[in-house]
């Protein structure tokens, strides 16, 4: 199954899609009712806030590459593109993402710091990989999605251990340099 097949799924299920994106910010906001003020980061809470955080942000993070893939590397017309596939995801995540920080800081749910320090590294990635390929430097970078996602993996790779390495504590270990494969 490839990721166009995935999308055409989406696409046929729209009415499922679109219930899953929606429930995900009414429990946020449901859940911000069912407490007492303040109690958010309480032992119940904190675990039902990082379970609606993984389930609003991974498929959000999912989507904004897709989104921005299709409009900048695809040059896709996002006016022709299924809005339920393609936007849904975002808007739910950020209006999860708000619901859940009136309610409870981002601190106090567990997971959040690895998840928002993922999306920054996602972004990071993207960009680099999006200023390399606006600049045409086709020697490595030959337009196919298989080279982008290889790019994409060694940006990553490199920017992981470069902040691992920067911000680590003195006490830490050091961590190897990223390899090549085959090298």
């Amino acid at each position: 199954m490839t990721l166009n097949d995935l999308i055409h799924q989406a696409d046929e299920h729209s009415l499922a899609l679109a219930g899953i994106f929606v429930a995900a910010p009414v429990v946020a906001w449901a859940a911000g009712r069912l407490h007492q003020p303040g109690q958010g980061g309480t032992t119940p809470w904190k675990y039902v806030y990082a379970v609606l955080v993984y389930l609003a942000c991974v498929p959000g993070m999912f989507a904004s590459v897709l989104t921005a893939y299709a409009l900048f590397f695809g040059h896709e017309n996002l006016l022709n593109v299924n809005l339920l596939v393609y936007f849904l995801p975002i808007v739910s995540m950020v209006v999860t993402l708000v619901f859940i920080h009136k309610s409870v800081t981002f601190d106090a749910v567990p997971g959040f710091d690895r998840l928002s320090g993922l999306m920054v590294m996602v972004g990071c990635s993207f960009a680099i990989a999006l200023a390399i390929q606006k600049t045409n430097i086709w020697l490595f970078f030959g337009g196919s999605i298989e080279w982008l996602v290889a790019l994409a993996v060694g940006v990553f790779a490199l920017i992981k251990w470069g902040t691992y390495m920067l911000f680590r504590r003195r006490d830490e270990p050091k961590q190897e340099r990223p390899k090549l494969p085959g090298v």
